[in-house]
């Protein structure tokens, strides 16, 4: 994994735990990413035994989902791999549910309320 890691030089790793465990799923050897952010569980796998082992457009994407498109295109434009994880390190992920739907201002519902809902 060592000698793995020093070709692993994509900002989008800083987004992942350093080091990856390995796996056999299927008797396929594969490397496991952990989601660094804080409540994601999300774990991307890379097979090592398919032409696209450094392919990194699941990550990417998942990336992208979970921090934001803003966090992904800040870290992106970063020189080296540890510039990018000590960036990462200072972004929190945004949960904000008005910026997940793309709401600027709150809304309001005239409807009233239930019984049960207003004990």
């Amino acid at each position: 994994v060592v000698r793995l890691t020093k070709e692993w030089t994509s900002p989008v790793y800083a987004f992942y735990s350093p080091t990856p465990s390995i796996e056999y799923v299927m008797e396929q050897h594969c490397h496991v990413f952990k989601c660094l952010a804080k409540g994601c569980k999300h774990a991307v796998r890379r097979f090592l035994d398919t032409r696209n082992r450094g392919s990194t457009g699941n990550m990417r994407r998942h990336v992208r989902t979970c921090w934001g498109k803003d966090v992904y295109n800040t870290i992106l434009n970063v020189d080296t791999l540890e510039e990018a994880r000590a960036g990462v390190k200072g972004h929190v992920r945004n949960g904000s549910i008005s910026l997940v739907f793309g709401r600027n201002k709150k809304g309001y519902s005239h409807q009233p309320h239930m019984k049960f809902e207003m004990k």
